[in-house]
């Protein structure tokens, strides 16, 4: 099935306690495409970049099959940009800089190639541009997947609910569902979601992994132990990435797919945090995810005797 994924293509200058950038490539779509060309799955992205985006970037994606037809160059603008810096935990960080630039009158275009779409990815933008894409599909999505956050949970709670109950699965992390929900509890949390529309309901929990919740059916996988991690920038949409593309990929849609496919998408996420932004997604390829899928398998497979 075909993979469309909304969301930003951007510049980040990040700081962690082993390290800081300058500007680099970031992006939620561009973690996006880049997860999905790893299984080379047929994916386009709709975006817009300044005429100061590098056209070497724009080469990268292009090179390694994702579709940019739908990223639109508006010449006399600048691209989106982000600098943060983390604390000592990695859990937590501080907002230096957000220049919206062209992102701010984003308009998305939907390219005729990708506009039947069976598997539609809507990354964490403004509510309203999210509604927008989803009434210029040619028809509706078999899987509709909606990434969020608490910041379109203070500003924008009404059309955000618009879009949660035209969404099939939604993602987000523990604190927000907690917020979108009123409930603390994630189980009773992920209930009151179900409600709001979306049959699965994903929580990343980080560092502790995530939790898939499906007509009263729960399943749980750890985050991956790793000896280096220098920079959480863009692994929530890694995942995310990893995940629709499995999805799209199996052209199968239940609960037990999604099972295999946040183990994708973990697998995935578990590469992006190893290096700065991008640079270690973009050098991913398919015999390293399946060896860290395997390590996975490994991590959660036992048998108890009783």
């Amino acid at each position: 099935m075909k993979l469309l994924a909304v969301g930003t293509v951007a510049f980040d200058a990040i700081e962690t306690p082993f390290g800081k950038t300058d500007k680099i490539l970031g992006g939620a779509a561009t973690y996006i495409g880049l997860a999905a060309s790893v299984m080379k799955t047929d994916v386009s992205l709709v975006s817009v970049i300044g005429g100061d985006f590098p056209q070497e970037y724009l080469d990268m994606m292009t090179g390694k099959g994702i579709n940019i037809d739908g990223v639109e160059m508006i010449k006399e603008g600048k691209t989106f940009f982000w600098s943060g810096k983390y604390h000592n935990d990695l859990n937590s960080r501080d907002t230096l800089v957000t220049e919206l630039n062209v992102l701010e009158n984003f308009d998305p275009k939907i390219p005729a190639s990708a506009a039947d779409a069976e598997v539609l990815l809507l990354g964490n933008l403004h509510p309203a541009v999210q509604l927008a894409v989803l009434e210029r599909m040619n028809t509706r999505p078999k899987l509709v997947i909606l990434d969020t956050m608490n910041f379109w949970m203070d500003l924008t709670w009404d059309l955000l609910m618009e879009v949660i109950a035209k969404t099939d699965v939604i993602t987000i992390n523990d604190e927000e569902a907690r917020q979108l929900s009123g409930e603390y509890s994630l189980v009773k949390a992920a209930q009151k979601i179900h409600t709001m529309g979306p049959k699965y309901v994903i929580i990343k929990k980080g560092e502790h992994g995530a939790l898939l919740f499906n007509d009263g059916k729960i399943f749980a996988i750890p985050a991956l132990p790793l000896e280096e991690v220098f920079d959480p920038t863009g692994a929530g949409d890694t995942f995310a990435g990893g995940f629709a593309a499995h999805i799209a990929k199996s052209g199968k849609i239940s609960f037990d797919s999604m099972k295999s496919a946040i183990i994708v998408g973990s697998a995935m996420a578990s590469f992006t945090v190893e290096e700065f932004g991008t640079q270690r997604l973009g050098k991913v390829n398919q015999a390293e995810l399946k060896k860290r899928i395997n390590t996975f398998k490994e991590l959660t497979t036992f048998e108890v005797e009783l």
